[in-house]
């Protein structure tokens, strides 16, 4: 990577730069002129002296000259307006460009780093390097080399002029500007110094805010937010002595740069007052030297400034080229080559002598020679630190042997484009990684190498590609078209996306989660406009489900959708509405501020007392749940305020705790009733809602929907027993109403008879595939970890990899649930190699060889049964299980 912001500016715009600056010299004779039309004016225009009888042959007299004058005055500045315009625009353009391509840069070489540099290197230190240091850089490099040019041409500009009305007044111009170029330079090295100080501790701080937030249950479990505060107090402390010394330097360098500046004018009155008064100087000439200086400081103190920023630059852009350069970073040639110019591995893996460290003192792998034959199934076993965490890792290339060699047939593993080792080798370690989007979006994903089908454009939509196409190609980045088709389908053995919905479901049943995305799939919604087929399935489902309920006399356990009675099961605020919000950030805050609601409660003389029911159950919440930990699950099950939340609402209780609902402000009362809107009679039990009230939000459901604008109701998914609701899950469309709180075993028993109804209709295979696009959240963050660790198991096997390597990628799971999933594996893998790190050393007697790791050596391997009777590590490590 270029080390030097200069080399890499040059590099990557030099067109553009000179392009820049000739545009800049172009604009320096208007610049001129500008200057000089307003001393013609002056003394040509307003005083007479020297008006042309013609011109261009025009006869004019003083007035009409003087009004030519102030028209070419006037076209001077728009032209030299739009120079700088065009200018500037070009300017952010290229550093945006070149911005792009840095970040773009930092980002690649990110994902080329060796994967012990990420212990090292925290992920909240990348990140800041990558975005909040880079943006600084963006507005620097546009002005690089353009910023000195400008500036630069139209200071000569100014300066020539003012000497070409008198080289004293010129001289007195740049009398001080020695002092200057000499005093800011020792200033600005002190600063420069300070700033590196400073960019340091501030990854230091951001690293420690990430940690804490990583670790916040712990902090609360033992008790050490006092200590945390103090070592953050003190991080900061430091950070505020380097920020108070670069403020006294960076500011005695702007009072000295404004000192002078105004100290200047003193020469031109006096010099120049004398030089008039012995009419050696007009006034026009000294009028349009005073206005040229005035406009001479700007230009001077943006060079003065280009310099102090220029520094500061210089080092942020080396600081993070340091970082970005770890030693042992795969090689990107291995990156970039396309998987499809080379056939799969296969053959024997051969480890000759392969020797492992991360620093370089501590070998984790000493010597290992050991072969893996094609079709085997292998348990590498050893105890913590034995090394068979790091030789699974090696096997997969996701590190690379500091000696000795690792080769897979006649190939060295090392040489090996990357793209050809994901096609032949899946590797899945303990802690499974998830990806944001759907579940179809994390099983497809180890199949998207590369863009397969490119996505078809035509007219406006052509045209907009080929210029984000060519604008990704100026600024140095991928051309891959994100909407492309990426998948592979031939390594999924489909041909379609039909055929991988199949290979799906067959390897999600391998790691037994076809159950699990069924019921994510009644949890999941779906667009009827887009799915208009399955949305009329599931309304038909919803016939024969109440019907299986009368029959199985279940009516107590989903109370229906009804407009005429109150869902006890139900928000106020879907009863209210009779309906559920389409858009998510629509929340139920925001339905208590819509004016048609206020008014309809008011109107029922009910809005009062609701306000003041908010506050009875803001108060028990407080009570109930102020002295749980954040993540206690208690939040999500039974309150309606968040754990972050609760500190507001105490204090909105300490300002409205005795008041009247008229004395509250407008914020409170909606907030209040905000809270009232979230609650569930059957759910909540509090006692709260009786029976009146319950009837005039009956009543008050009837006027709001009278009342609701048209804007509005596009906003709202209504309840109608006729129509698929898009707001509302999958299930509960089937059974269009809610599930019966605190009835005994509702969900189950209601369950088996929304399965009953699916399989009757042939629907599973549609929720299944419903399932499939539910969003797990950031980092999987919605799925348990079991379901994490088998759909990462899942992705891997999709795409029939020739070997599958598994580092303790189960060991996290009950040894039921484990053993399951291994006879699973290795039914889908028949006939295929595996190589699995084992956590449950008992387990591995149904590999078809044993690997027994200690110390970084390979000390003992065989069969199962043969080393269960004969070697002392193995019978120390089921002893130790």
């Amino acid at each position: 990577m270029i080390r030097n912001i200069y080399r890499f500016i040059f590099r990557y715009s030099a067109r553009g730069q000179i392009l820049v600056i000739l545009m800049s010299l172009a604009s320096l004779p208007f610049t001129y002129y500008a200057l000089d039309v307003p001393k013609r004016i002056i003394n040509s225009g307003i005083e007479g002296q020297d008006v042309p009888d013609a011109v261009f042959g025009i006869e004019v007299t003083q007035v009409q000259y003087l009004m030519a004058l102030c028209v070419l005055f006037l076209i001077l500045v728009v032209i030299n307006g739009g120079f700088k315009y065009a200018i500037n625009v070009y300017k952010g353009v290229l550093g945006e460009r070149l911005l792009r391509r840095l970040r773009y840069d930092l980002y690649s070489r990110v994902l080329r780093f060796p994967l012990p540099h990420f212990k090292r290197l925290s992920q909240g230190e990348v990140i800041s390097m990558v975005t909040a240091e880079t943006e600084r850089l963006g507005d620097f490099i546009g002005d690089a080399v353009s910023e000195p040019a400008v500036q630069g041409g139209i200071l000569l500009t100014y300066l020539f002029f003012i000497f070409n009305q008198d080289p004293f007044l010129g001289a007195a111009a740049i009398a001080l500007y020695p002092v200057q170029m000499y005093v800011v330079p020792k200033l600005q090295s002190r600063v420069n110094e300070l700033s590196k100080q400073r960019v340091r501790k501030l990854r230091q701080v951001s690293d420690r805010v990430g940690e804490g937030v990583a670790g916040i249950a712990e902090i609360h479990a033992h008790g050490t937010t006092r200590y945390e505060r103090a070592d953050i107090s003190a991080k900061l402390g430091h950070i505020f002595d380097i920020r108070f010394n670069i403020y006294k330097r960076k500011y005695f360098i702007k009072f000295l740069n404004n000192f002078i500046a105004s100290i200047t004018p003193f020469f031109f009155y006096s010099v120049g007052g004398y030089f008039v008064i012995r009419g050696e100087l007009s006034l026009g000439a000294l009028v349009a030297v005073l206005a040229a200086y005035k406009d001479l400081n700007p230009p001077w103190k943006a060079l003065l400034k280009y310099y102090q920023v220029k520094e500061d630059m210089r080092v942020r852009y080396e600081q993070i080229v340091e970082q970005f350069q770890p030693s042992g970073m795969l090689a990107e040639a291995l990156i970039d080559a396309p998987s499809d110019e080379e056939k799969p591995l296969s053959g024997d893996i051969v480890c000759n002598r392969v020797t492992f460290s991360e620093d370089g003192v501590v070998k984790t792998l000493e010597g290992v020679s050991c072969t893996f034959a094609e079709g085997e199934h292998v348990a590498l076993v050893g105890p913590g630190g034995s090394g068979k965490e790091e030789l699974p890792r090696i096997l997969a290339r996701l590190v690379v042997p500091t000696n000795g060699q690792v080769r897979y047939g006649d190939r060295n593993l090392a040489e090996v484009p990357e793209a050809v080792i994901s096609r032949s080798i899946a590797y899945i370690g303990q802690g499974a990684f998830v990806f944001s989007g759907t579940v179809r979006h994390n099983l497809v994903y180890g199949l998207k190498r590369e863009p397969r089908i490119e996505q078809a454009y035509r007219g406006e939509s052509a045209d907009e590609w080929k210029r984000l196409k060519n604008e990704a190609e100026l600024s140095g980045n991928s051309t891959d078209n994100i909407e492309a088709d990426w998948v592979d389908y031939d390594a999924a053995q489909a041909t379609n996306q039909s055929d991988l919905e199949k290979r799906m479901l067959a390897v999600l049943a391998a790691v037994n989660m076809r159950d699990d995305v069924y019921h994510l799939g009644l949890r999941n919604r779906i667009d009827p406009e887009s799915r208009p087929d399955m949305a009329r399935d599931f309304v038909d489902a919803r016939a024969r489900m109440r019907q299986l309920i009368v029959e199985k006399d279940m009516t107590d356990l989903v109370e229906p959708f009804d407009e005429q009675r109150y869902n006890e099961n139900s928000t106020v605020a879907e009863n209210l509405l009779f309906g559920l919000p389409l858009d998510e950030k629509l929340d139920v805050e925001d339905i208590a501020a819509q004016p048609f609601v206020e008014t309809a409660l008011k109107e029922l003389a009910i809005y009062d007392e609701l306000v003041v029911i908010g506050r009875k159950v803001a108060e028990t919440m407080i009570e109930l749940f102020a002295d749980l930990p954040a993540d206690h699950e208690f939040f999500e099950q039974f309150s309606f305020i968040s754990s972050e939340e609760l500190p507001d609402y105490r204090a909105l209780l300490g300002r409205v705790a005795q008041s009247e609902v008229k004395d509250m402000s407008v914020e409170d009362q909606r907030r209040l009733l905000g809270v009232v809107f979230k609650l569930i009679p059957a759910r909540h039990r509090l006692g709260l809602l009786d029976d009146s009230v319950k009837q005039q939000l009956l009543q008050a459901r009837a006027k709001i929907a009278a009342d609701m604008p048209e804007d509005m109701k596009q906003k709202i998914a209504f309840f109608d027993s006729t129509q698929y609701n898009p707001a509302a899950t999958l299930q509960d469309n089937i059974l269009f109403g809610k599930l019966a709180h605190g009835a005994a075993h509702a969900r189950e028993r209601v369950g088996e008879l929304v399965e009953q109804v699916l399989e009757e209709l042939n629907l599973r295979e549609e929720v299944m595939q419903i399932g499939l696009d539910f969003e797990v959240g950031i980092s999987g963050g919605r799925l348990s970890h079991s379901q994490r660790q088998r759909l990462a198991i899942a992705r891997c096997l999709l795409k029939n990899p020739n070997t599958l390597i598994l580092n303790e990628a189960t060991s996290s799971m009950d040894t039921r649930t484990e053993r399951r999933l291994l006879d699973a594996i290795f039914e889908y893998m028949e006939g295929k190699r595996i190589v699995w790190a084992l956590g449950r050393v008992a387990l591995a007697e149904h590999f078809d060889r044993v690997v027994v790791m200690d110390g970084g050596h390979l000390v003992e391997e065989g069969r199962f049964e043969e080393l269960r009777s004969s070697s002392e590590h193995l019978k120390a490590l089921l002893h130790s299980h």
